[in-house]
């Protein structure tokens, strides 16, 4: 494939990916690729991957699913022995190939699962965080940037107050 220059492309179902659907909410949609295997610089095998697909994650914040935009340009330098990863150049991550063959179907969910974020959380659901507060300041709503009232405060300290005089 390396001599030849070759490439390929199209489209793989997400549910094919078993290590990629476990982390996933939902196993729908499709993931479109492009494997383009040559030579770098020095001479060294290498393959370039390209990844599109729309990941249905579940958010951290909100606990709503939501479609994450995995996007993978990759080029990955192709090695039969683990010693040879020191030789790469910068550019290129180490490959190592299993008995001196390749898998593009666990490359391409390798990639994926890179990609992903640790802690998946849905654009626009930062809202929900509020700004960090110290001992004895009172907390501020984080959309309207005002402190936070707590109706109930004084009804507590009433009743400690009552407590008190028992």
């Amino acid at each position: 494939m390396v001599a030849g220059r070759r490439s390929f492309e199209g489209t793989l179902p997400v549910a094919e990916l078993p290590r990629l659907v476990e982390a996933l909410a939902d196993d729908r949609g499709e993931v479109a690729y492009r494997l383009e295997f040559g030579t770098g610089d020095l001479g060294e095998p290498r393959l370039r991957v390209r990844l599109h697909a729309g990941l249905t994650l579940e958010c951290q914040r909100s606990l709503e699913p939501f479609v994450f935009p995995a996007e993978v340009d990759a080029r990955l330098g192709l090695l039969a022995d683990e010693a040879d990863a020191g030789a790469l150049p910068g550019d290129c991550e180490p490959l190592l190939l299993e008995g001196g063959a390749l898998s593009p179907r666990k490359v391409i969910e390798d990639e994926l699962l890179l990609v992903l974020p640790l802690v998946p959380v849905k654009p626009g659901s930062e809202i929900l965080q509020g700004a960090w507060t110290t001992p004895g300041d009172h907390p501020r709503d984080a959309e309207r940037d005002e402190p936070v009232t707590h109706p109930f405060a004084d009804l507590r300290n009433l009743l400690e107050a009552r407590t008190k005089h028992r």
